[in-house]
């Protein structure tokens, strides 16, 4: 049996380093790593625009000596013929030794992992979570702070709505000593379950309030396709912009940190600041994948990965209107019970 990452806590923190170590050796001997996958095929199932994500997974697996199928345009293929996402995974599945996939909707990936006949990677889930980008992340600090303990993160913009902050705060929090400061409006705050666990987090309304002591400053988009109208997202927009004088309040140490793609929220004269490592970053993020991948593909459990652990309950129906459930009708709606809160397994939510 195949394992897959849906959440990055399908693996432990000690798998992380090993993935984060692997990668470390491929971006020092790469010729080592060409053709370790001769012979495998990867599909890529991208039912939203993406340029960094699925581009770096297409480097990873060609530079690995893989192949690639799929679609990035979900029109183009038989989807827009009403095809069930249950049906399309159990296809793709059929030719691929691994899958990728990204999907607007939340919970997706899990639901199709369901089904899957290979092993699926969350290349980003509505706005739930995006592990192999905080994988990336990770490298990242690896590489600029040489440590993912001790650190005083810094997390600004879209935090309600940007998956890939949730899936950085959930494992930065399992490594000693971290601690948060959540930048954002009251509208786009980090959402409870990500906060609930914490021990040691804080929340400001403004940059100039908080960057003076940080280590890692996170900058965010405030994502459009996530508001339901052009006048609540442009409320929203604009409202955080690192530029210079911002960042002379900064520490010469601290590292500027960004998942792209950027609209406004990053000022251009920003860029050629020696803290700034979002485009080190994106670079980051082919070496992870491709240790992810061989590390997937070589991942053998004699255990069926359980994806469900909770129950149905009679009509009860998950309350979040961009879960999975309320697209595919074919899906239980199945919850965790936590101390009388009822969880959606799919996108986290409570009822």
């Amino acid at each position: 049996m195949k394992k897959h990452l849906i959440d990055l806590n399908d693996f432990s923190p000690t798998q992380w380093n090993e993935i984060i170590a692997l990668a470390e050796r491929i971006m020092d001997n790469p010729h080592i790593y060409e053709g370790s996958c001769r012979g495998k095929i990867m599909g890529t199932l991208f039912y939203e625009p993406s340029t960094r994500t699925q581009m770096s997974f297409q480097s990873a697996m060609l530079r690995l000596g893989g192949g690639i199928i799929g679609f990035d345009n979900p029109t183009a293929s038989s989807i827009s013929k009403g095809e069930s996402l249950k049906d399309t995974t159990k296809i793709v599945s059929s030719y691929s030794d691994i899958i990728v996939m990204r999907h607007p909707t939340e919970g997706a990936v899990k639901a199709a992992a369901l089904t899957s006949d290979c092993p699926i990677i969350n290349a980003g889930d509505g706005g739930h979570l995006h592990p192999t980008q905080t994988l990336t992340d990770m490298l990242t600090l690896q590489k600029e702070k040489r440590r993912l303990s001790n650190l005083k993160v810094g997390i600004c913009g879209d935090l309600i709505n940007g998956r890939t902050v949730h899936s950085l705060v959930k494992a930065l929090s399992c490594y000693e000593n971290n601690s948060f400061v959540f930048i954002s409006t009251d509208e786009l705050q980090m959402p409870e379950y990500i906060t609930a666990p914490l021990e040691n987090w804080c929340k400001k309304s403004a940059i100039d309030d908080a960057v003076a002591d940080l280590d890692v400053l996170y900058m965010t988009r405030i994502q459009k396709e996530r508001f339901a109208s052009d006048a609540e997202y442009e409320r929203q927009a604009s409202r955080y912009v690192l530029d210079m004088p911002k960042l002379k309040r900064a520490k010469p140490d601290m590292i500027v940190m960004h998942p792209l793609p950027r609209l406004n929220e990053i000022a251009p004269e920003v860029d050629g600041d020696p803290r700034a490592v979002y485009f080190k970053q994106a670079n980051y993020g082919m070496y992870v994948r491709m240790s992810l991948i061989l590390i997937m593909l070589n991942y053998d459990t004699m255990k069926p990965p359980v994806l469900l652990k909770g129950r149905v309950y009679d009509g009860i129906k998950c309350k979040n209107a961009k879960c999975i459930v309320h697209f595919e009708d074919y899906l239980p709606n199945s919850f965790i019970d936590n101390a009388g809160v009822l969880t959606c397994e799919y996108c986290e939510s409570g009822n």
